[in-house]
């Protein structure tokens, strides 16, 4: 389990969403959760950005951003060994099979999933 979550409860997160009001609810049960976002990216070029330059703990991606796929993103993550969930209204079922086995937050969503998917993500490491 990641380090700053298990000794503060508090992660810092990242949050890949295009949709401006899935990413504030997503913000909103974050901070509500104990968390803090320390960056939002709606588009794929910042978020690979902020995937790649940002600190932080962990991440959750929509899947689909603007009709491109965030499976760069995860490559990124997952080279820079930062926990991620996807978030998705397809389902696991909808990704490319070698994310099939990452933690995903169907949409819509309630807060004790995002936390549950949170925890997976932590606790799962890096499943490819």
């Amino acid at each position: 389990m990641n380090a700053a979550f298990s000794r503060t409860g508090k992660l810092r997160i990242l949050v890949v969403e295009d949709e401006a009001l899935v990413a504030m609810h997503l913000e909103d049960t974050l901070h509500a959760l104990g968390h803090e976002v320390v960056a939002t990216a709606s588009r794929l070029p910042e978020a690979l950005e902020a995937a790649r330059t940002a600190t932080f703990d962990a991440a959750i991606i929509d899947v689909n951003l603007d009709g491109q796929h965030s499976y760069d993103v995860a490559d990124v993550l997952n080279e820079r060994r930062i926990p991620f969930a996807f978030a998705t209204g397809y389902g696991a079922a909808g990704l490319q099979e070698r994310f099939r086995n990452t933690p995903t937050l169907a949409k819509p969503f309630m807060s004790s999933d995002l936390e549950r998917i949170l925890a997976q993500a932590l606790g799962a490491g890096r499943a490819d």
